[in-house]
């Protein structure tokens, strides 16, 4: 597979603490939300914790050094604020040390590290003082930011503040799924303005102190953005369930951000909630701080109609029977049927053209738009089998292929997006699902935690070499057409 991509175009990998480390009470570590809610009877598949995860905790260098032999040029991970400031009171040093030599490894292969500072693993004691509905967690993420930037400000200099918010607010508070699992659609909004308002606050407290210290630094936020599409797109009822979910999912966190200020539909949608109470004089100012970079995670589209599904739909693919409500607040009667598309193990659709309309449209709707990166895109799927030493993931391999070609003929189109980094590096704990969902190019036995490259993996480096080579060429070209106006 050969596709033309921009001069330095960066292909990376990610990953998140709560997901690989384990080590979850070691080295000064207390509880994160997901530590605690994974204690809690049915609400992870097989009773699974992050305890141990994929121990890259010890096994860190050896994780860096598959990252190299794939070519990576970057590796997106996140610090544990449960690591880092256990029970958000006073800065871990041991905790911070683990990501400088996390940090310095990945220097020493030549691979950039980028930091995301918040991955859902709020700290167990902030959340018993209300987690996100109470605006105090806010700043107490900014100086979470801070003890992190000077540990590693001199060596970081890519920074996103939030990994898709929308889960850990939405679904973590409204749709009882993901930690700390609650079913109250007003905390949930509570929730979406207080992360917005930390990454604001967090944003131009990180810019300060790059500025005070003449380093550079890039500063952005990364969202998980869909296309909402109308079942019958002649449908007066499914357009308007459309625009429900895309204003939920998509305009009430690009559009704070970007234009600095709620959609007014959307505001109208929630107004039983409370949300448009909670924005103080000044918020939406601070949250509209200039990002230099927008990360989209991307895995799929949603159909989405204002009807009932009939009686004879499959249901929806849950990872617990726990009990649960829509995330979806004012907007629960929202259903996404199927368009027959196949699907992943998720029971996600596959849909590459999904991709290449959603970056095209962000720069047709947006004018200030920041340059944008592929911060994750990925698949699970059943039956990755270690046979002989190698994985045969044929899926995983096609699907990351797909989109990757999306990407390249949404830049022929117009968008501006500057990398891709396929979710993930490792097999982990994949939040609700436990260990039963398996995204990774690289497979983890989860007794003996021997890696194994998949097949995906080694398409992939594939794809890095051949994008490097013609990197290789088009500047050998450049160096010949110079050298040959000079001799004429």
């Amino acid at each position: 597979m050969v596709n033309t991509f921009p001069p330095g175009f960066l292909w990376g990998s990610a990953t998140a603490a709560a997901q690989i480390e384990g080590a979850a009470h070691e080295g000064g570590k207390e509880d994160s939300i997901w530590d605690a809610y994974a204690r809690v009877p049915g609400s992870v598949a097989a009773g699974d914790t992050p305890d141990r995860a994929v121990d890259h905790y010890h096994r860190m260098p050896e994780d860096v050094a598959l990252m190299k032999s794939f070519g990576l040029d970057s590796y997106r991970f996140s610090t544990s604020w449960a690591r880092v400031v256990p029970g958000g009171r006073t800065v871990n040093a041991e905790g911070l040390d683990f990501y400088s030599r996390l940090v310095d490894e990945l220097l020493d292969a030549g691979i950039l590290p980028w930091l995301t500072l918040y991955h859902w693993d709020l700290p167990q004691a902030l959340q018993e003082k209300g987690g996100w509905t109470n605006r105090d967690t806010a700043y107490r993420f900014v100086e979470y930011a801070e003890a992190t930037y000077e540990a590693l400000g001199d060596r970081v200099s890519h920074w996103t503040t939030f990994n898709e918010p929308l889960c850990s607010s939405l679904i973590g508070y409204a749709g009882g799924e993901h930690a700390p699992g609650l079913t109250d659609p007003r905390a949930a909004l509570a929730a979406v303005h207080h992360q917005h308002l930390a990454h604001g606050l967090a944003t131009t407290r990180l810019r300060e102190l790059a500025t005070a210290a003449s380093r550079p630094i890039e500063l952005g936020i990364t969202l998980n953005l869909t296309n909402a599409v109308p079942n019958d797109p002649t449908d007066p009822v499914d357009l308007e369930a459309a625009r429900r979910i895309d204003g939920l999912w998509n305009r009430m966190f690009l559009e704070p951000l970007l234009l600095g200020s709620y959609p007014a539909d959307v505001l109208d949608d929630v107004r039983d909630f409370g949300l448009a109470e909670l924005i103080e004089p000044g918020d939406l100012e601070t949250i509209a701080a200039p990002i230099d970079f927008l990360g989209v995670n991307h895995y799929h589209d949603d159909n989405v109609s204002g009807h009932p599904q009939p009686a004879s739909a499959r249901p929806s693919l849950k990872p617990t029977a726990k009990p649960g409500r829509s995330p979806f607040p004012g907007s629960e009667y929202v259903s996404f049927p199927s368009r027959g598309l196949p699907r992943t193990a998720m029971d996600w659709e596959v849909n590459p053209d999904g991709l290449e309309t959603l970056l095209v449209r962000l720069g047709r709707e947006y004018p200030n738009l920041p340059p944008l990166y592929i911060t994750e895109n990925g698949a699970a799927y059943d039956g990755d089998v270690v046979v002989d030493g190698a994985v045969d993931d044929p899926e995983r391999r096609d699907y990351i292929l797909a989109h990757i070609g999306a990407v390249a003929r949404a830049i022929e189109g117009g968008a501006d997006v500057r990398g891709y980094f396929v979710w993930s590096l490792l097999d982990n704990f994949e939040w609700a699902w436990g260990y039963a969902k398996r995204f990774g190019i690289v497979h983890v036995d989860y007794d003996t935690f021997v890696r194994t490259p998949k097949a995906s993996a080694l398409a992939y480096a594939d794809v890095i070499r051949q994008s490097k080579e013609a990197d290789r060429q088009a500047i050998a070209d450049d160096a010949r057409a110079t050298l040959s106006q000079v001799e004429a």
